[in-house]
């Protein structure tokens, strides 16, 4: 068996003449949290169904817990668990009611389905809430209860489809602390989102897919320095600027870097060091900034200099001549 819980290979996916995937490659190790990060119509959801055998791939090959997802998609199914976008749930059943239900489609006992159902329910705190009917839900508490149901199994894989999309601040943190939670139990996430932070938060992994295409891999810390590393940053008094050129020049050893837009200079940084020399060397010259402070890069940072636009826009897949692929 393959030392790779997800492994995808060259993986194209076309709906006519649009390859919402466009060779694909990408593979991760078992019991981390694996993020697939980039915007709306970048081709998340449909490798998210490639790998959960909702979809087949036009060409290129993909297998879940050494599983080929074409050739056995019956195995494949029960290893994995799947929250999509939307909350999969039945409004006019109970919560319970729900969760039991995906418990007897992964061919639960009756009693084995009822014990999971209550141990998945308080896990995500809606015990309480478990004999009332879902329409009475709120959002989250809907999409926690999706979450519980895609649990139910205990799956080896959880494929968590913008798990926090449309959910409040307050539940987001609380998904985020229970997809923790579930990593640490043993089940290892892919995990697709298009809020950088989310990305930047949870995933031990993360790789960046645009147009189909996956453009950049690496963890977080290894993204941002694609764009470089720190700098310290500041803004003074327009009258000021002259000198303070000349304070950073003689500290970096080359021109500040300075926004037209708003006055704001810059100069990378070795760290907090680079800050503290010029704070001081700015107090000897009795300047006090307007704003200074040691600012690293982001993955919006990252996201915007490898595509040229950001992570949350609205991008199609691009229509492309078929290729041949051998």
């Amino acid at each position: 068996m393959t030392d790779k819980i997800v492994d995808v290979t060259d993986v194209v996916r076309t709906f006519g003449e649009v390859r919402a995937l466009d060779g694909v490659s990408l593979s991760f190790e078992p019991g981390i949290i694996y993020g697939l990060l980039g915007p709306n119509g970048a081709g998340k959801t449909t490798l998210i169904r490639v790998l959960a055998t909702l979809l087949k791939p036009t060409s290129g090959s993909a297998s879940v817990a050494g599983i080929d997802v074409v050739t056995d998609p019956d195995a494949v199914r029960t290893r994995i668990g799947l929250a999509g976008q939307f909350a999969a749930v039945d409004a006019y059943q109970t919560g319970r009611e729900n969760v039991e239900m995906v418990g007897r489609l992964y061919n639960l006992s009756k009693q084995e389905a009822k014990r999971r159902t209550d141990e998945v329910l308080e896990r995500i705190d809606l015990i309480d809430a478990a004999d009332r009917q879902v329409k009475t839900y709120s959002g989250g508490m809907r999409r926690r209860l999706d979450l519980a149901a895609s649990m139910v199994g205990r799956p080896e894989v959880l494929f968590l489809d913008e798990p926090t999309t449309g959910i409040d601040p307050r539940n987001r943190l609380d998904i985020w602390s229970l997809i923790e939670d579930l990593v640490e139990g043993g089940t290892t996430i892919l995990l697709t989102t298009q809020y950088l932070d989310e990305a930047d938060q949870l995933a031990a992994r993360i790789g960046v897919i645009d147009r189909g295409q996956l453009i950049a891999e690496g963890t977080a810390d290894e993204l941002k320095d694609m764009v470089g590393g720190a700098v310290v940053q500041l803004t003074v008094r327009s009258e000021d600027r002259g000198q303070v050129a000349d304070i950073l020049r003689a500290v970096a050893g080359d021109d500040p870097k300075i926004d037209d837009s708003n006055g704001r200079m810059s100069i990378p940084a070795a760290g907090a060091q680079t800050l503290l020399t010029v704070a001081r060397k700015l107090e000897e010259a009795s300047v006090m900034p307007d704003d200074i402070g040691l600012r690293k890069p982001t993955l919006d940072d990252v996201f915007l200099s490898i595509t040229g636009h950001a992570a949350e826009s609205e991008e199609a897949p691009q229509k492309k001549p078929a290729r041949s692929r051998r």
